[in-house]
């Protein structure tokens, strides 16, 4: 990639919303020399999207936990990724190696809330879970670049 490329990207990465001009003066090009290079990481993918950053806690989601998902046979369940992808409390789910065969990140209102969701996910599904409750979060959504 070359280092314009990750130039633009390292400040879209940081502020989604910045117009083209103000990114051109920012790394050095053009609007449209800018423009056509931002549309070239959309089409290559690289550039995926463009989304809002919602604080959890104002919209009340106080309570983060990792979630590790366990089966309880040997058999993979494909129906866990499927249920867990209807479950609006869980913000984030990765297929991992190790104990668990999937590891999810909650957002909640309160401990009771985390405990009803543990409860469903158990219910639903044959699995054994493991929770972390986050006690404070000291940075997220780091840009890949720059």
């Amino acid at each position: 990639m070359e280092q314009m490329d990750e130039a633009i990207l390292a400040q879209l990465s940081r502020d989604g919303r910045m117009s083209f001009t103000d990114l051109g003066k920012t790394v050095g090009l053009s609007t449209s020399a800018t423009q056509q290079r931002v549309r070239r990481l959309e089409q290559r993918g690289i550039i995926t999207g463009y989304r809002a950053v919602i604080d959890p806690t104002r919209v009340g989601r106080t309570l983060t936990a990792f979630v590790e998902i366990q089966p309880l046979g040997t058999d993979r369940d494909d129906r866990v990724p499927e249920f867990l992808a209807t479950l609006p409390q869980v913000t984030s789910c990765y297929s991992v190696a190790g104990d668990a065969s999937y590891l999810c990140l909650a957002q909640v209102g309160t401990t009771e809330e985390l405990d009803d969701l543990l409860n469903l996910i158990r219910r639903e599904l044959p699995v054994n879970t493991v929770t972390t409750v986050v006690l404070r979060t000291l940075f997220r959504h780091r840009p890949l670049v720059g």
